[in-house]
């Protein structure tokens, strides 16, 4: 990616939605930067639109699922100008998620791999630390699930 584009993301607004269903958050499989990596669904923030109204449109995009706003978790201030947007959102139990697109990106090789419920132990650590950062704390079940981890630390590695 170029210095251009890196410097758009950066100024630009995103929205991200946070599904959960049966305890399974609707994660999405992206490869980015070089990098595969788990992440929300949401994306940028169009002119003329407001954050609710885009995380409604990106789930719809990049999982076919309608979605209802509940309630807004997170406002996360970026470098220069830009925010970062989390909402629960609720999805109806029969609506299937699929693997949608993103218009902004290449059709050749699309970043958006898969798209997925996963329980919270089945995501990477390091892109669990993300979904804390938006709020899931917050989302009902999530907070007893954190208690449960005990004392442990996982990170950082010991030095070997």
């Amino acid at each position: 990616m170029q210095e251009k584009e890196q410097e758009y993301l950066y100024r630009r607004s995103r929205s991200v939605a946070v599904v959960v269903r049966g305890g399974k958050i609707l994660m999405e499989r992206v490869f980015y930067f070089g990098h595969e990596f788990y992440t929300l669904p949401g994306g940028g923030i169009e002119e003329g639109e407001t954050p609710e109204q885009a995380v409604i449109r990106e789930l719809k995009e990049e999982c076919g699922l309608d979605g209802t706003i509940i309630r807004p978790l997170v406002l996360l201030y970026k470098k220069g100008s830009s925010a970062e947007y989390a909402f629960e959102v609720s999805v109806l139990a029969d609506q299937e998620a699929v693997t949608g697109y993103d218009p902004e990106e290449s059709a050749d090789d699309p970043p958006l791999k898969e798209v997925l419920w996963m329980k919270l132990s089945e995501i990477p650590e390091r892109d669990r630390a993300f979904l804390w950062q938006y709020g899931l704390m917050t989302v009902e079940g999530f907070f007893d699930e954190l208690q449960s981890w005990g004392d442990d630390i996982s990170y950082p590695r010991p030095a070997k």
